[in-house]
Order: C-alpha cells, then structure tokens, then sequence
C-alpha cells in the first residue's frame, strides 16, 4: 500500500479556521506546558478569537472555570469563566443524573469540586458511616490512604462510583506526575468497580460545548490521541491534533481508528493555513509504502518542492522562515506516512524505515 503524490501540499487556499465556527480547545499540552504557555498557541487563540467561539475543555478537575481564566489571561490568551468548561462540571452534571438531590456524597477532589457537589444540591460527606449514595473522584493532590479508603467502603456498600477523568498521567512544565486515572486505579483495585466517567474520551464535554456556543461547525484541538482526539471521534466532531504535547509521531502512525484526528498540525498557527497542509494524504517530494507485514517504508522524491517554497523564491528568507519550511518538509513526510498507515484494511505499523538519507534525517525527528 503506498502513498505519494506529484501535486503541492497547498493548492487550496481555504484555511483550517474557515471550516470552522468554533474551537474546543485541550489545556495541558495544547495551550501551555504547566505554568508555561505554548507561544505558537498564544498567538493563534489571540487571531482566532475575532473569527470563531472558543471553549477551553480540560479533564483537569482540581482548578474552577475562573481560576482558569485568570491564569490563560495572565499568559495573554482571551479567556472568561464562560468559555472554560472542566470535567469538575461535567462529572457533577453526570452525578445529577445518577442520584436523587439533596444526597449524600463523599467527595474525593479539590475544593472546587466540592463547591460544585453543593451547588448541585448534594451534602458534601467525609465518610462512608454517613451512609453516602455516590462518590466523585477528580484530581487532587491532597488525596491521600485515608480519603480513597472511606471512598472504597462506600463503594464496597454500594455507594455509586463517578471520575471527573480517567486521565492516568498530569502533564507539568517539569513532566508527567501521577493523575487523577492513577489514583482510580487504587480504589478500583480495593473495590472491583470502574467509575463511569464525565471526561475525555467521552464525547459527552465536547457535545456539551458545542451547544453551549450554538455551533454547527465545531472543531476539537487536542495534544492526546486516546482524550482529546478520541473524544472528538465520539462526539462525530472533526478534530486537530497539535504535536505540542503528549502523543507523537510514532503514535498517529499506529494510531487506532476511533484515535484519528481529522487534521494534524506541528502547532495551533496551522489553522491558518491552508487546509491541505494538515490534512493527512500523499504530498509533493514524499513517497510511502507500507509493506503486507507493517514495515511503512518513507521515501524523498528528487527534485520534488512545495511551488511556494523553491531555492529560488526562499533566497532572500530569513532564519526562521527557511526552519519554516524545513519543519514544512517534514511535515509532509508525516502527513504522507500516515496516508499509507491508515489506508482502509492496512496492516497495524510495526517499524518506520527509510529509504534514503533525506527521508532518514526526517524519521529521526520524529518522536
């Protein structure tokens, strides 16, 4: 099965941002690295928001929508309470839909959380003797041996079991710590029971999101393949993987079917160009073949270039316009992989060769 192509990767000039009349927007990974923002994504969320709704859709539960806001205002992206929604909200919004008001519930979780239980009308309890009907987990780093056990003797006596999230790693500027998924898995293990969950990848946020903006045309933008893309495939809502965070280039060639985004971006600015240079599918200068036992072999086409982007019309261009169109190039390469991986009956990727130097040096980039 091979992929390759004799035309430019950018012969359309309709933009990712035109098909669009909102952005359902990841956090960590996406927008910022733990207390560092992403400066690609700063500059894209400031030029988009006079153009389409934003909604800032995050499993992570142990902040409420305003501290949120404020802290994406304090890296200068446009934000209000509004256009956060937290898998906090959404996993109380479930938990409404499982137990009468006026409930008992242990909450496992940040005190945002439990504001959020109060608000809904439930009484906030510590202990499986009151005798609760539900408990909620989300992120916190207080939870601790005393917490998940009274939250397991609830669940043990039939206590309802609700995640904000399954994430099992938090990623931070100083890399992945344990996440609310990891600390599941604990009460998980003592009790027999999965929590039904409110977060990504359920497609529940980002249909919620959607309606909240009165959008027809919404598109999903997400770093993690098996949350955020997964959740846009479950909600039937077309979908930007930036390769700004957690998931790779390894990952989207191997990437599962209810995994796939729609589009693919090296950052947020791609939504910006045109269409076709995210868009998985053959480009000009690269060739791929994938092999009956998975081995996708990457091959350059000689003397192949993107029409925009000739020795010629890039003489006069700066440093960081030709590390442009350096990173360009090996996008294309990914894009036209990806084309030969996910052909319909393809056989799953076991190794990625290449077949000359050029397309080496672009293989080793990948990660």
């Amino acid at each position: 099965m091979a992929a390759s192509s004799n035309h430019s990767a950018g012969t359309s000039g309709e933009r990712l941002i035109d098909r669009t009349d909102a952005l359902l927007l990841d956090l960590d990974g996406t927008v910022y690295h733990g207390a560092r923002p992403i400066p690609e994504a700063v500059s894209a969320l400031n030029k988009a928001h006079s153009h389409v709704g934003l909604k800032y859709i995050t499993n992570n539960a142990s902040r409420s929508p305003s501290a949120v806001a404020e802290a994406l205002q304090e890296m200068g992206i446009p934000a209000s309470e509004d256009e956060v929604l937290t898998s906090a909200q959404a996993g109380v919004t479930l938990l409404t839909s499982k137990i009468p008001a006026g409930s008992r519930v242990i909450v496992l979780g940040s005190d945002s959380l439990k504001e959020l239980v109060n608000e809904a009308g439930f009484s906030v309890v510590t202990s499986a003797d009151d005798q609760p009907a539900a408990v909620i987990q989300g992120h916190a780093t207080t939870t601790g041996w005393p917490q998940m056990s009274e939250a397991a003797l609830a669940i043990n006596n039939g206590a309802v079991y609700v995640a904000t999230n399954m994430d099992t790693t938090l990623p931070t500027e100083r890399g992945l710590t344990v996440g609310n998924g990891s600390m599941i898995a604990a009460v998980t293990t003592a009790t027999g029971v999965t929590p039904d969950s409110a977060g990504k990848p359920a497609g529940d946020m980002f249909t919620q999101a959607a309606e909240e903006l009165h959008s027809d045309r919404p598109l999903a933008v997400g770093d993690r393949l098996n949350t955020d893309i997964a959740g846009g495939v479950a909600a039937g809502i077309p979908s930007l993987m930036v390769i700004t965070g957690i998931s790779g280039h390894t990952d989207l060639l191997a990437a599962d079917p209810a995994e796939r985004p729609t589009y693919i971006a090296t950052d947020m600015m791609a939504l910006f160009d045109p269409i076709d240079r995210s868009t998985p599918g053959p480009k000009q200068g690269w060739k791929a073949e994938l092999t009956s036992d998975g081995v996708l072999q990457l091959s350059s086409v000689e003397g192949e270039v993107p029409e925009d982007s000739s020795e010629e019309s890039l003489g006069g261009a700066d440093s960081s316009q030709q590390a442009r169109f350096s990173d360009r190039r090996s996008h294309d390469a990914l894009l036209t992989a990806i084309a030969a991986a996910w052909e319909d009956g393809a056989p799953a990727v076991t190794q990625v060769t290449a077949t000359d130097s050029t397309a080496q040096s672009v293989i080793d980039t990948w990660r």
